[in-house]
């Protein structure tokens, strides 16, 4: 799985463009986010709830690269970065420009989850 480049509102993932966020699993599956569990309870998407973070971790993941946008606005609540800390998952938050970087160096089983504008 190799992220091939990103620029403020896209993201390309082996050859195909992604015009949302995305995040991508153990397997290289590449779905679209689900923004929702965190809106539902902060009324915007740029804050990771717990319950969203339940929905992105996978059991067996250590790492999650996090993409936090071009200007890095996308943050993990208190809860969301607890629930990585007792899964034993790193998490690496950066740019999303950087973090693709670091997705792509990463070893071991890792996931990403990519916010491709602000």
């Amino acid at each position: 799985m190799k992220i091939d480049s990103t620029e403020f509102g896209s993201i390309t993932v082996n050859g195909d463009s992604y015009p949302y966020d995305i995040f991508i699993r153990l397997s290289g599956e590449v779905l679209k986010r689900k923004k929702r569990y965190s809106r539902k309870h902060y009324n915007t998407s740029h804050i990771i709830s717990r319950e969203e973070a339940e929905f992105i971790y996978e059991e067996g993941c250590d790492t999650l690269v996090l993409g936090a946008g071009q200007f890095k606005n996308l943050n993990l609540s208190p809860e969301a970065a607890e629930y990585f800390k007792h899964n034993d998952c790193r998490v690496i938050l950066r740019s999303t420009t950087d973090a693709v970087t670091a997705y792509n160096k990463a070893r071991g089983k890792t996931i990403g989850l990519f916010h491709v504008t602000c």
